[in-house]
Parts: structure tokens; C-alpha cells; sequence
């Protein structure tokens, strides 16, 4: 361990120590006082990203957001695949940080005579959770109100009485209202078009709050709070924010930045959820990581196994930070693995996530918090 590292360690404590005591001289508890304050920073740059509509191709609502509540200094850019970059700091190890922009949802791929659309499944969900809600397509001009046609689960009983015979649904559609091909092209719909579901962000009671889309707005919120509290002058080598798209359909804007940078990164952290068992109806036996405990480093997950050293060594961060964090295995891939094949050490982090890819995803916002303070300390101090 080297003695810059213990120094920005110490210089940690002592940011957090001045912090304790102003908020003890205001008289209140320390603790809970800058968490108050830290959500308050966070909260309008999430409520913002969650209630961005970008499924898979479709990320530009997203990555203007995102823009929008980049630090004055950050230079952004974006690349052929639509993956927006921020550079701070200069020289080697170049580190890497990914969040993806994209969410699931759905695309047209036919209109119907009677008006209605046919879909492709963008992303891996229950197609149950959307049959019989509003819908939203989105033309890339206008959006377009509609509804996810129910579909028959079961039939009725036969008339001589014997069970009911359960069956495969039909394939989802979305019906717009129009009645005809004709009246929904005059809408401006077309195959290619993206769908989803209205969303809002809504806050619980206490630090918890619902919506869609937390993944991965909230990596990418992590970010924005980690570019809005550095100083680039400060740095000691280059770092790479990567805002990627069309992670729900494959890795692909993240694999268009790993074959970009080859193997010129030391390492790389996917910043994304971590899929929690804390939930009523999962197996307490894996993906443990309470809500409000902190962010969560993917020891091991179904695309990557993060080294032992690197986990220990965020640990210490987190530890001389006082940042909550957990570890954990958790099942999923994420945006690092692309990185592999150059020998690039793949560092996942994430935060705690109950009913994931669902439309009431919740999240404790203390955790959004913990994982903007890791992604600064591994930026800063590592």
C-alpha cells in the first residue's frame, strides 16, 4: 500500500470530520444531517434520469438529461454507437466508470389492418407486467398514447363440466385507438418505433422511493454526482465517465468502448444494479444486500468475477471514506465483461434493488448516495 494512498485516506477523514461538526454545532445529529443533505443533491438529478424515457436504441432523452446536470467544466462527447463520454484528469492508468442510459421496454415491429402493433421485447422482463396498462409510443417526434391489449391467460370452463385448459397467451400487441393501418401511420408510427409505460418518481416514506427505470438511472446518477464533487486538477491519471447505451439488448454500446480503448485501462467499474433478495418473495440465501445498508460490490456475478484484492481494496476506500458498502454475488451481467477479452480487471458496483425490471423497481436512497461517494473515492484515491 502506498503512502499516497493512506493519505488521501486520512484526507477523507478529516472532509468527513469537519462535516460532523457543523452539523453538530446546528444541532443536529451529524450523521443524519449529511445524508439529508446528500439526498438532497441527488434526488432532483435522479427524479430527472428516471422520469427520461430511453428503451434500447433510443437513449437520446436519456443522454440529454444527462448533459444537462454535467459540471461546467466536463467536456462530453459522443460516439458513433451514442455512448456519451467525460474525460477528467490526464495520463496513466486510465480508469474507466460505465453506467448505462437505456431501460427496457419494447419495439414495433408490425402494423396490424385493425391499427394495432406488434412487439419485440427489448430487454429480459415478464411481458405480464405491461399487458393492460398505458402505453407509450414514441416516434422520435411526438408520443403516442396507447395501451397493452389484455390477453387471454386460461379459457373458460367446457360445457360438460370438465377443468379448464390453460394455455399459451397470445403475443402482446398495443393498440393506439386508430382502427386502421392507415390512421396509425398518420399518427407517425412506424416499425422501428420504441414503446414503454408512463413513470414517475415517487418518494416514500423515510429515504425509500419507487418508479421505472432505476436501472440504470441510478448508475448513472452515481456518476453525476461523482463529476459534480471532484476537481479534475486534482486527479492523478485520466478517468473515463461512459454514459452506454443498448445495455439491455446485449452490451453493445459498452463493447463499442472496450474495443475503442483496447487494453490501455488498469481497470474498469460497471456502475449497476445489484438484483437484492431483500424482498418478501425472494431466497434469503443469495443476492443478500439490504436496502439502506450501502452500495454493493459485485464479488461475482453471471458475466465476471471480480478479484479478491480489488473488493479488499474498495473496502479500504469505503472504510477510510466512512461510506456504507456491502459485498455480494447476485445473478446478471454487466457492462465490464466487455472488457475481458483485453485483460481488463472488470470491478463491478451497484446498489440494492427489490422487484427489478418491474414498473415499481424501489430503491433506498441512502444507497444512491454511498454509490456516488465509491465511485468518487475509486476515481480520486485509487
Amino acid at each position: 500500500m502506498t503512502r499516497r494512498f493512506l493519505a488521501a485516506i486520512g484526507a477523507g477523514l478529516l472532509s468527513t470530520a469537519l462535516q460532523l461538526s457543523t452539523a453538530a454545532a446546528q444541532g443536529t445529529t451529524p450523521a443524519a444531517a449529511l445524508m439529508a443533505q446528500r439526498i438532497a443533491d441527488a434526488e432532483p438529478i435522479l427524479s430527472a434520469l428516471v422520469e427520461s424515457y430511453g428503451v434500447s436504441g433510443m437513449e437520446g432523452p436519456v443522454r440529454e438529461t444527462v448533459i444537462r446536470f454535467l459540471p461546467s467544466w466536463a467536456k462530453a462527447e459522443t460516439d458513433t454507437a451514442g455512448n456519451l463520454w467525460v474525460r477528467a484528469g490526464s495520463g496513466d492508468p486510465q480508469v474507466v466508470f460505465v453506467a448505462h442510459m437505456d431501460e427496457i421496454g419494447y419495439r414495433v415491429t408490425a402494423l396490424r389492418d385493425d391499427g394495432s402493433l406488434d412487439l419485440e421485447r427489448m430487454g429480459g422482463f415478464y411481458t405480464s407486467l405491461y399487458e393492460g396498462r398505458p402505453a407509450l409510443v414514441h416516434t422520435g417526434n411526438r408520443t403516442v398514447p396507447g395501451v397493452f391489449v389484455p390477453r387471454e391467460t386460461d379459457r373458460s370452463a367446457r360445457t360438460d363440466g370438465s377443468p379448464k385448459v390453460l394455455h399459451t397467451p397470445p403475443p402482446l400487441r398495443v393498440d393506439v385507438g386508430s382502427g386502421s393501418r392507415a390512421a396509425t401511420e398518420a399518427l407517425g408510427i412506424r416499425v422501428g418505433n420504441t414503446i414503454s409505460m408512463p413513470k414517475s418518481y415517487q418518494r416514500f416514506a423515510g429515504t425509500r422511493a419507487t418508479g421505472r427505470s432505476f436501472d440504470d438511472r441510478v448508475g448513472c446518477t452515481a456518476l453525476l454526482l461523482a463529476l459534480r464533487g471532484m476537481d479534475p486538477k486534482k486527479l492523478r491519471h485520466e478517468v473515463a465517465f461512459i454514459f452506454s447505451v443498448r445495455e439491455e439488448t446485449g452490451l453493445d454500446g459498452a463493447r463499442v468502448v472496450a474495443n475503442a480503448l483496447g487494453i490501455r485501462p488498469a481497470r474498469v467499474h460497471a456502475i449497476d444494479t445489484f438484483v437484492s433478495a431483500d424482498s418478501p418473495l425472494e431466497n434469503p440465501a443469495f443476492a443478500v444486500a439490504p436496502l439502506g445498508q450501502g452500495a454493493v460490490v459485485r464479488a461475482l456475478d453471471n458475466s465476471s468475477v471480480t478479484p479478491p484484492a480489488y473488493v479488499d481494496t474498495l473496502r479500504l476506500l469505503a472504510r477510510g471514506r466512512s461510506v456504507a458498502l456491502q459485498v455480494g454475488t447476485t445473478n446478471g451481467g454487466n457492462d465490464g465483461s466487455t472488457f475481458a477479452s483485453y485483460g481488463v480487471p472488470d470491478v463491478p458496483m451497484g446498489w440494492p434493488l427489490r422487484y427489478s425490471h418491474s414498473p415499481a423497481e424501489v430503491i433506498d436512497l441512502k444507497d444512491v448516495v454511498s454509490l456516488g461517494e465509491m465511485v468518487l473515492a475509486a476515481a480520486e484515491s485509487w
